[in-house]
C-alpha cells in the first residue's frame, strides 16, 4: 500500500508557506474548500445575472441602453436599495464607473429635467473620466490601467463599472488577439482585489429573427471564457419602447433567465431618472421578427451560395458570416442536398 502521508504534510507546509512568488498554489481539495468555507458567500449585485466577485459582461447592439442600465445598477449597489424587480444582496457601498462613453453635460440630461431640478445621487457613486490634458504618457493602454488600479485603492473600491470595453483597447475588442489580453488584465485587477466588474461591450449589428446567443458577443469566444457571468439587452420587435434581458453564462447560480423567461422592461423617464422600468417575464420568441418569406428566401440562397463558393466552411462559420444559427444552416443545406 502506497503511503500517502508524505505528500499530504508536504502540502500542508506549502500552503502555509504561502510563497507569493510561487506561480502556482498546490493544495489538496480538501484544503480548497476548507479556505473557501472561510470567504462568505458572493451576494447579489444585480439579481441572477451578477454577483459579487464576479466579472460580468453586458452586451447589446448600440442604442439599446446599456449605459442607461449600468447607471441604473451603480446607483442602486451605491444607495443600497434595489430596482423594483431585481434584486440586491450586497450592501451599500462604493462604485467607480468608468465613463468612456458620455460627456458629463450629456450625462447630465438624462439625470435631469431640460438640464433642471436633477436627480441626487449617493455620494458612494463615484463617475469616472479620461482627463483631456493628462498627455504625459508612451503606453495609453498601460497607464490607463495603472490609473483605474491606484483609483482601486485610493478609495478602497470594490465595485467597478466599465463603460465600455472597447475604450479599453487602442483596437477593437472583436478579434481573439485584441480580446484576450484585455480580459486577463480585467481578471488580474478582480482576483488582486476581489473586485465586481461589470464591463459593457457593444456587438455587430445583428439579426433580429434569432434569439441572442453568445457568438452575438464581439470577440465572443475570448471574452465569454474569461467572464464569470455574461448577459444581454435585445430589442423587442413588439414595442420600440420595450427592451429585454437575457442571462448566457452563469457560474454562482443557475441560467434562470433564458429564452424561455427573459425579463422585459420599458425604458423611461418618468421624471429626472431614465431607467429600465420592469413589466414582466415573457418568452423570448415573443419579441422577434418575424421573417418575410423574401428574407427567408435570401437567407437560403446565400447559405447555398457560401457553402458551394467554400465547401470546407462548417456550419457554424456559415451561421455567423451570415448572422443566423448552425441548426437554420444545416436544415437549409440538408433540404437543398448541398
Amino acid at each position: 500500500m502506497i503511503d500517502y502521508t508524505p505528500i499530504q504534510k508536504s502540502l500542508k507546509q506549502e500552503a502555509k508557506a504561502e510563497d507569493v512568488n510561487n506561480l502556482l498554489l498546490v493544495r489538496s481539495v480538501n484544503q480548497c474548500i476548507n479556505d473557501a468555507k472561510r470567504r462568505p458567500i458572493p451576494k447579489m449585485l444585480f439579481s441572477e445575472f451578477w454577483h459579487e466577485e464576479e466579472l460580468c459582461i453586458l452586451f447589446a447592439d448600440t442604442n439599446l441602453g446599456k449605459s442607461i442600465l449600468a447607471v441604473q445598477i451603480a446607483n442602486s449597489i451605491s444607495n443600497g436599495e434595489a430596482i423594483r424587480g431585481f434584486k440586491l444582496e450586497a450592501k451599500k457601498q462604493v462604485v467607480m464607473y468608468f465613463d468612456f462613453e458620455m460627456s458629463d453635460k450629456q450625462f447630465e440630461k438624462c439625470y435631469s429635467i431640460n438640464y433642471a431640478n436633477h436627480y441626487i445621487f449617493d455620494n458612494n457613486f463615484l463617475r469616472i473620466e479620461i482627463n483631456p490634458d493628462c498627455t504625459d504618457f508612451n503606453d495609453f493602454e498601460k497607464a490607463l490601467f495603472e490609473a483605474i488600479e491606484n483609483n482601486i485603492v485610493l478609495y478602497d473600491a470594490k465595485i467597478l463599472i466599465i463603460d465600455n470595453l472597447t475604450y479599453l483597447k487602442t483596437q477593437a475588442t472583436e478579434t481573439a488577439k485584441e480580446a484576450l489580453p484585455l480580459m486577463k488584465r480585467l481578471k488580474e485587477l478582480k482576483i488582486k482585489h476581489n473586485l465586481s466588474i461589470l464591463a459593457l461591450a457593444h456587438t455587430p449589428k445583428r439579426n433580429l429573427i434569432y434569439p441572442i446567443t453568445k457568438n452575438d458577443l464581439a470577440g465572443s469566444k475570448h471574452l465569454s471564457n474569461f467572464a464569470d457571468s455574461i448577459f444581454a439587452i435585445g430589442e423587442s420587435c413588439k414595442d420600440k419602447s420595450l427592451r429585454y434581458l437575457k442571462q448566457l453564462k452563469a457560474r454562482a447560480t443557475e441560467v434562470v433567465y433564458d429564452s424561455e423567461n427573459i425579463i422585459v422592461t420599458e425604458i423611461s423617464q418618468p421624471y429626472n431618472f431614465l431607467a429600465f422600468e420592469f413589466v414582466d417575464f415573457s418568452n423570448e420568441r415573443e419579441h422577434l421578427k418575424q421573417p418575410t418569406e423574401n428574407e427567408q428566401a435570401d437567407l437560403d440562397a446565400s447559405i447555398i451560395l457560401l457553402k458551394a463558393s467554400e465547401p470546407h466552411l462548417a456550419d457554424r462559420e456559415i451561421a455567423r458570416q451570415l448572422n443566423t444559427n448552425p441548426v437554420k444552416v444545416g436544415r437549409v443545406l440538408k433540404r437543398n442536398k448541398v
